[in-house]
């Protein structure tokens, strides 16, 4: 099955109580209608718990930007109580590895006494030690950073990583999950496709495959610097088509999904900065130094937790509508906006989307 990067929609589940639908529904509503002072709470919380990790692949922001290591502070999470009651998801995500953060085991059984769907992304190498812990608290999806079909290619590109001690972490939970007969924790490879590990994406079709995963998800290389430059897709389309059209064909073979990026000059966007984005209404988004922003992939900060007393303040502030009304408006967004490389929102017809040199691409983290 192939699929796309979600933007308004998000992972299906059947659990949800009738105030969270009844959330949802309206949040969606109030989306559409292009609201800016909104009734409905968020139908998803993103906490970067750190930007901290304990690997250094050679594609990643962190080596080019303004960098200080930030921690999310567990206390924070208070401040959510009534929007955990309301919301779909909560997801661990950001520029670091989230399972790095001291309080990880700590923050999913938080999480786990409200009916929330939890997600988390991840490098994989701590999954073997969180095994109990992820089933033990219902955690849902489980995304899992792998940059080539073998070890020499991902331990290449993912400095410090352990590609063959990934891989048996990952059959111990599919054989956990068979042995439980249950469905979670959803997983999927997330793919980041390069000129030098592009052709190896049927490779990891086939892998997902054989583990018994359920997804490979694949997002464009970004260049932050001249240093990766030569690795960015941008006018290799041909050769993305040629190889994405053969992943195509054994996911369907094998029955595996697929969600892939459109192809350069065929997004659906067209000549727009990037599309519709929905992120200021659908989900909040707190950073590990404590500062909200519209989503990771934006130098851009709202405010500091701390500024608000209550999540309902945050939520309805002068800055989050000032952002909503801009964030669609070719003419009132901000810069680095136009220059979208969140890999739902993006559009891959532009070259800022695959290159972002001289861009003003990550926040300066603080503590």
């Amino acid at each position: 099955m192939i699929l796309r990067a979600k933007t308004i929609d998000l992972f299906n589940t059947n659990n949800l109580s009738e105030n969270q639908k009844e959330n949802s529904n309206l949040n969606i509503q109030e989306l559409s209608e292009g609201k800016i002072e909104l009734q409905s709470y968020p139908r998803r919380l993103v906490f970067e718990l750190t930007n901290v990790c304990n690997l250094n692949c050679i594609m990643c922001g962190r080596n080019d930007a303004h960098f200080k290591p930030t921690i999310f502070d567990i206390n924070w999470i208070n401040k959510f109580d009534g929007a955990l009651k309301k919301v779909e998801e909560v997801t661990l995500m950001g520029w670091g590895e989230p399972t790095m953060h001291p309080k990880f085991v700590e923050i999913l059984e938080y999480l786990n006494k409200y009916n929330v769907r939890k997600y988390f992304c991840t490098n994989g190498m701590k999954l073997g030690e969180l095994k109990n812990t992820i089933f033990d608290n219902k955690v849902d999806i489980i995304a899992i950073s792998v940059d080539g079909a073998n070890a020499q290619t991902n331990d290449k590109i993912r400095k410090g990583s352990d590609f063959n001690k990934i891989i048996d972490y990952l059959k111990d939970i599919v054989d956990e999950k068979k042995k439980r007969n249950i469905n979670y924790p959803y997983m999927n490879f997330v793919f980041t496709a390069m000129k030098s590990n592009i052709n190896e994406l049927p490779d990891m079709v086939r892998l997902t495959y054989e583990i018994g995963l359920e997804e490979v998800k694949v997002v464009y290389l970004t260049a932050f610097s001249n240093r990766m430059l030569c690795e960015a897709l941008y006018n290799y389309k041909d050769e993305v088509r040629r190889v994405f059209d053969k992943a195509i064909n054994l996911s369907e073979e094998l029955g595996v999904k697929i969600k892939l990026p459109h192809i350069q000059g065929e997004d659906e966007a067209g000549d727009k900065f990037h599309k519709d984005c929905y992120v200021v209404w659908r989900d909040f988004f707190l950073g590990s130094d404590g500062y909200v922003r519209p989503c990771m992939s934006t130098p851009v900060k709202l405010f500091n937790i701390d500024d608000y007393d209550s999540f309902e303040q945050m939520w309805n502030s002068e800055e989050y509508m000032e952002f909503r009304k801009k964030v669609n408006d070719d003419e009132l967004m901000d810069k680095s906006c136009r220059v979208c490389y969140q890999s739902s929102y993006a559009n891959w017809n532009n070259k800022e989307s695959f290159i972002q040199i001289g861009q003003d691409f990550s926040p300066e983290w603080e503590k």
